[in-house]
This record gives structure tokens, sequence and C-alpha cells, in this order.
């Protein structure tokens, strides 16, 4: 049985306002509700150096904040240039009001 990671309260994420989280050895990550669905993605964009939680939230899409590329929320997949390569997504589950995912297993 893996263990679940607290991310942050479900009410704390509204629709269109992407939360970003800060956990230990995670990556920094984005919390997104799509109209009363949850969705959880790295933060960092794969072109450059920006926080996607900085950028603006059409719908199931992200947009950078620095170049204006984008990705699908739901998938990880980019959608817009300059953008290739898509972010990571993780499955998420949520557990007594608050936004999980799985523990990520420790390197032996």
């Amino acid at each position: 049985m893996s263990n679940k990671l607290r991310l942050c309260q479900v009410a704390s994420v509204k629709d269109g306002e992407p939360v970003a989280v800060y956990q230990e050895k995670m990556p920094a990550l984005a919390v997104y509700n799509v109209d009363g669905e949850v969705f959880v993605t790295d933060n960092l964009c794969t072109h450059g150096n920006a926080m996607l939680t900085d950028g603006y939230q059409d719908g199931t899409i992200i947009e950078c904040p620095f170049h204006g590329g984008s990705f699908d929320i739901a998938t990880g997949a980019a959608k817009a240039f300059p953008c290739q390569i898509p972010i990571k997504t993780y499955p998420v589950t949520i557990e007594d009001g608050w936004v999980c995912i799985d523990q990520p297993k420790e390197s032996a």
C-alpha cells in the first residue's frame, strides 16, 4: 500500500487559479481546479525556468508566463510553441478534503 502526500485542501484551489505546492523531495507542483475536477502537474515549464502557477489558466490549458507556450493540464501535453516537452502529471486522490498524490518510492 502506498503512502499519500497531502498537498493542499481542495477548498483552497479555485477554478482557474492554480496553486503552487512545495513538498520535500518533490519538484515544485501545481494544483488545478478545472470545472470541479482537480489535477496536479509539475510546476516548472519544460521550456524555460518559469513557474506555471504564475501563468494564465484557461480551462484545461495552462500558459507559461515567459514565452506564451502552453500545456494541457490533464495530460501534460505541450499545446503551443515554444513548449515541446510535456510536463509530468500525477494521479490525484481526494482524502478527507485534501488533494493527495502517491508518495514516490525511495531509491534503494
